[in-house]
């Protein structure tokens, strides 16, 4: 079979590389993106990712560099308030509120959240009208070939591509990362997670909750308001048994459970979706280039669900990757170019993963001493005003 060329070849297509290639194709670049997944679009489907992404700001101007905001934002539900509620006493009941409100800091919310089949459905629609990108689904990377002046990449249906940037963002197990034989360094926490949405009478007001008691948090993430009734996203993490238990449950049992846990904050919960699991770990790698090769989102690092850091490190992996290619787009794929790439974002993702890993760790706490000492600490820090603001602005990736 013939060779064909293109600029860039991105092996994965989740939203993270969905979005590189409708970024890179607005930016010029001819773009190839495949996946052996065909991509899942409708919410009622069996196999549909009903978890949600919230954008933070600076993931906004990515979103409008690729022209996809316009698609999206009408689906969006900003978030301005981030509120932490400590429900570890004695009783699972809200003994510390605290408010992170992006108003302190910013002109805009923290961010957006969007359901993650919505987000490939309007992704793909986007890169339909894009003549420079091809989307090949069904497709997947085999063989990796690379030299000084290109990438020779060989697919699962014959096909074979030369092209000067591979992109490996095929997710936690990736197998462009695997052929560059680069190690990772993972942390496993006997976590899962339960992802679902839920309809509550109680308006969110705009405000993303995490509630904290012991083994995760349970996250509450607003979704827009249909028809006068109030939605938000969740996420539950646990250990994996309890989660296995949850997720076996009767519905009106598992409504009942689930609304304790979320401490009542907005009234009783009511299922509104199926109930996903998905496993809790965090990992790096412990390079993100190799020859004509770069790693970004979760074939780079993946952390657990909190704070919105997974899907933002990515969008920030792919914004110095933009960058860099725009600026020199003779020099694409090049050693210099991949230098600078790895620099600027190595030392980020080991600190952001370490961070994660140790909020993570808090929130597992299940002794009553240390679920007293994390309460004190969250007061502590809410206090000292200059303190807020900087995690604030080094939660939405601020240096």
């Amino acid at each position: 079979m013939s060779r064909h060329s293109t600029d860039i070849l991105i092996s994965g297509g989740g939203i993270a590389g969905l979005t590189a290639a409708a970024s890179f194709g607005a930016a010029g670049f001819s773009v190839v993106c495949v996946d052996p997944a065909p991509p899942v679009t409708e919410q009622a489907d069996p196999k549909s990712d009903l978890r949600t992404t919230a954008f933070l700001q600076p993931a906004r101007q990515t979103l409008m560099d690729a022209g996809l905001w316009e698609r999206l934002a009408d689906y969006a539900a900003p978030l301005q308030i981030m509120r932490i509620v400590d429900a570890g006493g004695e009783t699972p009941e809200p003994r510390i509120i605290k408010d992170f409100d992006a108003a302190e800091i910013s002109d805009l919310p923290f961010g957006w959240n969007l359901p993650n089949w919505l987000l490939r459905r309007e992704i793909l629609a986007q890169l339909e009208t894009m003549p420079n990108v091809t989307f090949r689904a069904g497709v997947a990377t085999q063989n990796i070939v690379t030299r000084e002046a290109e990438a020779l990449v060989s697919l699962s249906d014959g096909s074979r591509y030369a092209t000067q940037l591979l992109i490996g963002a095929d997710g936690r197990n990736s197998h462009v990362r695997r052929a560059h034989g680069i190690d990772v360094k993972t942390m496993r926490y006997g976590q899962k997670a339960l992802a679902f949405s839920v309809e509550h009478y109680l308006e969110h007001h705009n405000i993303s909750t995490e509630v904290h008691r012991s083994g995760g948090p349970f996250t509450l993430v607003p979704l827009p308001s249909r028809e006068g009734r109030h939605f938000s996203a969740v996420v539950w993490m646990n250990e994996g048994p309890e989660i296995e238990r949850l997720a076996a449950l009767p519905e009106a049992e598992f409504e009942e459970e689930m609304s304790a846990r979320s401490a009542h904050i907005l009234g009783p919960l009511k299922l509104a979706t199926r109930r996903s699991k998905w496993p809790i770990i965090s990992q790096i790698a412990h390079r993100m280039t190799a020859q004509r090769t770069a790693l970004m989102a979760e074939a780079a690092h993946v952390v657990p669900p909190i704070g919105a850091q997974g899907l933002n490190m990515s969008l920030g992996d792919l914004r110095v990757l933009r960058e860099l290619a725009v600026q020199n787009p003779d020099q694409i794929g090049s050693t210099q170019m991949l230098d600078t790439y790895e620099n600027n974002r190595m030392r980020e993702a080991k600190i952001r993963v370490s961070g994660v890993d140790l909020l993570n760790r808090a929130s597992m706490l299940g002794a009553q001493g240390w679920r007293d000492l994390r309460a004190e600490a969250l007061t502590g820090l809410y206090a000292f005003t200059p303190l807020r603001k900087g995690l604030m602005r080094a939660g939405l990736g601020a240096r």
